[in-house]
């Protein structure tokens, strides 16, 4: 499993340990990965995704996975996630 946010595109960072003489070694910051079950509304089901805790937040911000999925770009969004935009997308409009 990659280190990357399935809907933000977030992956590690690099940066130093720095010490009280000031040595600075090389370490990575990794992204607060979790395992998460999202609803959605269009397709009445969950799905499971990898995210990190900021675009969970995100989520919930904007109003839940599909309006989250409608406006994100899908640059950022894995292969998995952009399956699921399209299916939503597809729902919405036979529903409309």
């Amino acid at each position: 499993m990659s280190r990357v946010c399935e809907l933000t595109g977030k992956g590690p960072m690099t940066g130093n340990n720095v010490s009280h003489a000031n040595n600075k070694t090389r370490r990575r910051f990794l992204p607060n990965l979790n395992d998460v079950t999202l609803q959605s509304e269009a397709l009445g089901r969950g799905i499971k995704l990898r995210i990190s805790a900021h675009a969970l937040r995100s989520v919930d911000h904007r109003g839940g996975l599909d309006k989250f999925l409608a406006k994100a770009k899908d640059t950022d969004l894995s292969a998995n996630a952009l399956k699921v935009k399209k299916e939503i997308a597809k729902a919405q409009a036979a529903e409309a």
